[in-house]
């Protein structure tokens, strides 16, 4: 039963004495940090890191969440934006970046004298292609939410009953997934990103993505929307709107993926490319 799993979940955050709680602001971080909190009260700290990949809105919603459920954060600055490897997008760049962050927490923790670090990993994410749970391995890094066998719709219903906004909150991967494996990561692009990403949201839309893809002449911006609001786009002028504020942003091209939004559509190459999936099985 799921009132278990909140007890086992209970008793792991426990059992560690303190710890530190990487913190990105999603449903899961935060759920987490709270619980965290509740059990062992000052014996936790949340780190978020602040890097080109976290939407400005959403580090400040992040903190502001903090400051709201009373737990402390502390802000580091990761180092992927020199790491070539995480720059060069290879279908693994997630490794680099909890690579990186966790290379970052580790002394952070120490200096707080605190006992382990732990992540939002859940029961949900179990089977997926998640390269940077290798790096959370090679880090020994704890997985609560995963070992209490909490999914994500369990996180969203008891994130709901301990009134956190984020219960309904959409999926948020960094802004680096915006842009294909083996096209560079620049903060020119992701900064682009994110302003026609915030452009939409501004207009209403509630699950988006901007995909950035090269072009010779430019960029091109594929956007994918919820299905439920594919509808939306077509009415009073609104596509117009889109298109204008995305080039504003700075793209050449604004195109409208007909699928809608799905989750890990950056992924879908990999499944159709055997040399890809031969990588990751090896990874």
């Amino acid at each position: 039963m799921v009132t278990d799993k909140m007890e086992k979940l209970r008793e792991l955050l426990k059992s560690y004495g303190s710890c530190l709680v990487a913190y990105s602001g999603g449903v899961d971080s935060v759920f987490l940090a709270c619980v965290a909190r509740q059990v062992l009260g000052d014996q936790m700290v949340a780190a978020i890191a602040d890097t080109p990949s976290l939407p400005r809105r959403e580090l400040q919603e992040a903190m502001d969440l903090a400051e709201r459920f009373h737990f402390p954060v502390k802000v580091v600055h990761s180092k992927e934006f020199t790491n070539p490897g995480y720059l060069a997008n290879p279908q693994n760049r997630c490794y680099f970046c909890k690579h990186d962050l966790f290379a970052e927490l580790k002394p952070l923790a120490r200096e707080l004298n605190l006992s382990v670090i732990i992540y939002g990993e859940n029961a949900s994410d179990i089977g997926d292609f998640r390269p940077g749970a290798q790096a959370a391995a090679e880090y020994h890094i704890k997985t609560p939410l995963k070992e209490a066998g909490l999914t994500k719709d369990e996180i969203r219903r008891y994130s709901e009953e301990l009134g956190l906004p984020t219960a309904s909150k959409p999926q948020m991967a960094c802004l680096s997934s915006r842009i294909p494996y083996g096209e560079d990561v620049t903060p020119g692009k992701l900064k682009m990103v994110e302003e026609a990403e915030n452009a939409l949201r501004d207009m209403g839309f509630y699950e988006v993505r901007v995909r950035h893809h090269e072009l010779k002449a430019g960029h091109l911006a594929r956007i994918e929307i919820g299905p439920g609001e594919l509808g939306k786009i077509f009415v009073n002028g609104t596509h117009s709107r889109i298109a204008e504020a995305i080039k504003k942003a700075g793209y050449l091209h604004v195109t409208l993926d007909l699928l809608g939004y799905r989750r890990g559509s950056v992924n879908e190459v990999l499944e159709r490319s055997p040399v890809i999936q031969r990588t990751m099985t090896a990874s």
